[in-house]
């Protein structure tokens, strides 16, 4: 459940962040017709998002084991790409992520025209959409996972994304994007890790990587298949009662090099110093 909440309330916001500021902007202008068209736009892209979902879940569902085993390896990997993207353009973007946005409105409306910003909603819950679908599906391949509480989880974080976007909308909710966005990038982090382990897991299973499969890690003291603890450790950490080398190397690579990454603040520029200009007679002289 933790990592479909954690994802849900961050696409969610991002979401949330960028329809908020739309119509924040058309609602300044006065162009109501727009903002039904944006809210339609919206609408649309939950809509094909929904259905991207269901398609990947069926797809994997209804293949040959070893076929099937095969879309979930590409299905994993597709997300670890989308959590690591995201992950490094937030750490790059979050600070300045609103007064991005705002400026974009800004240049879009001095155009005259307002469809800029519809494709702009439209196309933000759209990519958001996609990336949690990805995301949860990917989530929903881990062996320990139950259908029911992710769901839950991912519904949760949306609800509750869409209320702070609301809020910020109406200006009664402040929030320190980067602080936000670090938190979460955090536990994305381990979740992605642990997305690598089950990645070289399921592309061993299709016959696809067959290198490092001995065991490196028994963790069966640890991870009983079938206690919470069990559902814990596997659903956030992706660990399993038993570890292949490959797996181990996976999860420390991913986990170390991205989660420094994300805790490491990124370097101020300094302001080039400038020098006291003297003037002297022969310079003087030539003015």
């Amino acid at each position: 459940m933790l990592p479909t909440f954690v994802i849900g309330l961050r696409e969610g916001l991002e979401a949330s962040l960028i329809v908020g500021i739309v119509a924040a902007f058309l609602g300044k202008q006065g162009r109501r017709d727009a903002l039904r068209q944006v809210w339609f736009g919206v609408a649309a892209a939950v809509i094909l998002c929904v259905g991207m979902a269901i398609a990947l879940k069926v797809a994997t569902a209804d293949l040959p084991e070893k076929e099937q085993e095969g879309l979930e390896t590409v299905v994993g990997i597709l997300a670890i790409a989308m959590v690591t993207v995201m992950v490094v353009w937030m750490r790059k973007h979050a600070r300045g992520m609103k007064r991005e946005l705002e400026g974009a409105a800004a240049n879009a409306l001095a155009t005259g025209s307002a469809r800029a910003l519809v494709a702009m909603a439209f196309l933000a819950v759209l990519r958001e959409g996609f990336e949690t679908a990805v995301f949860v599906v990917a989530v929903l391949q881990q062996p320990s996972s139950n259908g029911v509480w992710p769901s839950v989880g991912v519904f949760l974080g949306l609800a509750i994304a869409v209320g702070v976007g609301w809020g910020i909308y109406r200006g009664g909710v402040r929030l320190n994007l980067a602080k936000f966005f670090k938190a979460t990038g955090v536990v994305l982090v381990i979740v992605a890790a642990g997305l690598v382990m089950t990645a070289f897991h399921t592309a061993h299973e299709a016959g696809w990587l067959n290198v490092g499969q001995a065991q490196a890690l028994d963790l069966h003291w640890l991870v009983r298949p079938g206690t919470p603890l069990a559902s814990l450790l596997t659903g956030v950490l992706g660990w399993r009662p038993s570890v292949t080398v490959i797996e181990a190397i996976g999860w420390l690579l991913y986990a170390i090099v991205v989660g420094a990454f994300v805790l490491v603040p990124p370097r101020q520029r300094k302001a080039p110093e400038q020098r006291p200009v003297t003037v002297t007679s022969q310079s003087t002289a030539r003015i």
